[in-house]
C-alpha cells in the first residue's frame, strides 16, 4: 500500500472513531431545547398560481376555468411568512392574532382599542404569546414577513395583499355544458391564518349530532378580507339565498365592521373549520367529517344587478354559519 492510499484511507477512520466509541443516548426535552433548530422552522414565501382547469368528474364534469393567484398587480404574491413546529407538551406557539397581543404587552398598541385588549386576554399565555399545543402537533402559522410600522394596525392587517380571478365555473355533460358563475375577481388581504395536525392519536369522540371523530384532526382558522369583488352569477338556485339567474354583482366588500359581532376580528372576516376521519351516527358511514364550521362576515353588495339593471344595494351584516358539520362519502 502507498504512502498516498495509506493518508486517504486513514481520513474517514480518524473522523468515524470518536462517534463509534461514543454511546447513543435519547434527548430529553430540556436538552432538546437546546439544540439548534428546535425552535421549528420559518419560511418566507412568494407565489403566483395559474391554473387553466380544474375538474370534478363523475358521469358529468364541474369544471374551474382560468384560475389566478396574485399580487393584485399581477405579480407574485408575496410578503408571506410561514412558521412551521412540532409542538412540545403545553408548547406556546404562535398563532391568530399572538403578535397583536405581543406588541399590545410592550405598549406598541392600546389596548384602548377592544380588539386589542380581546387579542391580549385569548393570547397571553404564561408570559408567551400564542396558543398552547399539546405533544406531537404540527402547527403551520401564515402571516406577514414585513407587517411595517410596529404601532400600526392597519399595516399589520393589510400587510398580504391578494387578487383571484376565476373565469368561469361551469357544469358540463356530455354535449351540453352551463355557466354557473363567470368573470370573478376577488380582491383582498389575507390576515393570520394557522392550520394544525392535532395529535390525538387512536382516540375518538361523539359529536353533538351523534358522528364519531378522530381526535387526530386538521383544524383550519382564518381571518380576511375582501375589499372590492366582482362577479356575474349565471345560474340560480346557489346556496338557497336567490332563486333567479342572470345576477351580477360589483364592489363586493367582506369583512366584519358593522353589528354586534366584531370583537377580536379587527374588521376582518373569519372561518374555521376541523376536518378529521368520522362515522355518521344515521347511516354508519366512514367518511370524511368537516366540523365544528364557523364563517363571520359583514357581506356588502352595493352594485347588485339582475338582466343589467340595478336592482339597488345589498348588505348582510353578522351574516354567522355556526353549529355546522358534514360528512362526505361516496355513492
Amino acid at each position: 500500500m502507498t504512502g498516498l492510499r495509506r493518508v486517504l484511507l486513514s481520513v474517514p477512520l480518524v473522523l468515524i472513531s470518536p462517534f463509534a466509541a461514543a454511546e447513543i443516548q435519547a434527548l430529553d426535552d430540556q436538552t432538546m431545547s437546546r439544540v439548534t433548530g428546535q425552535a421549528g422552522v420559518t419560511i418566507e414565501l412568494e407565489t403566483r398560481v395559474d391554473l387553466d382547469r380544474f375538474s370534478y368528474i363523475d358521469e358529468g364534469r364541474l369544471s374551474i376555468y382560468d384560475l389566478s393567484l396574485s399580487d393584485p398587480d399581477g405579480t407574485a404574491l408575496d410578503n408571506m411568512k410561514l412558521t412551521i413546529d412540532v409542538a412540545g407538551d403545553g408548547e406556546v406557539l404562535e398563532h391568530g392574532f399572538s403578535e397583536i397581543a405581543r406588541r399590545a404587552s410592550t405598549g406598541q398598541l392600546s389596548t384602548a382599542n377592544p380588539d386589542v385588549a380581546d387579542a391580549l386576554s385569548k393570547y397571553a399565555v404564561g408570559g408567551s404569546f400564542g396558543k398552547q399545543f399539546n405533544s406531537g402537533d404540527l402547527v403551520i402559522h401564515l402571516g406577514p414577513t414585513d407587517a411595517g410600522n410596529p404601532a400600526s394596525l392597519e399595516e399589520y392587517l393589510h400587510a398580504i395583499d391578494f387578487q383571484l380571478q376565476i373565469g368561469e365555473v361551469r357544469a358540463e355533460g356530455a354535449t351540453d355544458s352551463t355557466t354557473l358563475f363567470s368573470n370573478i375577481r376577488l380582491d383582498g388581504y389575507i390576515g393570520p391564518t394557522d392550520i394544525v395536525v392535532r395529535n390525538g392519536g387512536d382516540t375518538t369522540r361523539v359529536l353533538a349530532n351523534g358522528n364519531t371523530v378522530s381526535n387526530s384532526e386538521l383544524q383550519f382558522d382564518t381571518h380576511f378580507e375582501i375589499s372590492n369583488g366582482s362577479l356575474d352569477w349565471d345560474v340560480g338556485d346557489v346556496i338557497l339565498l336567490f332563486n333567479f339567474a342572470g345576477v351580477g354583482i360589483e364592489d363586493l366588500a367582506i369583512h366584519n365592521r358593522r353589528g354586534d359581532d366584531t370583537e377580536g376580528h379587527f374588521g376582518m372576516a373569519s372561518a374555521t373549520a376541523k376536518l378529521s376521519r368520522g362515522t355518521s351516527g344515521s347511516s354508519g358511514q366512514e367518511g370524511l367529517s368537516i366540523h365544528d364550521v364557523e364563517f363571520r362576515a359583514d357581506i356588502d353588495m352595493p352594485v347588485f344587478n339582475i338582466g343589467g339593471t340595478s336592482i339597488g344595494e345589498v348588505y348582510f351584516t353578522d351574516f354567522v354559519i355556526s353549529n355546522t358539520s358534514m360528512m362526505v362519502y361516496g355513492h
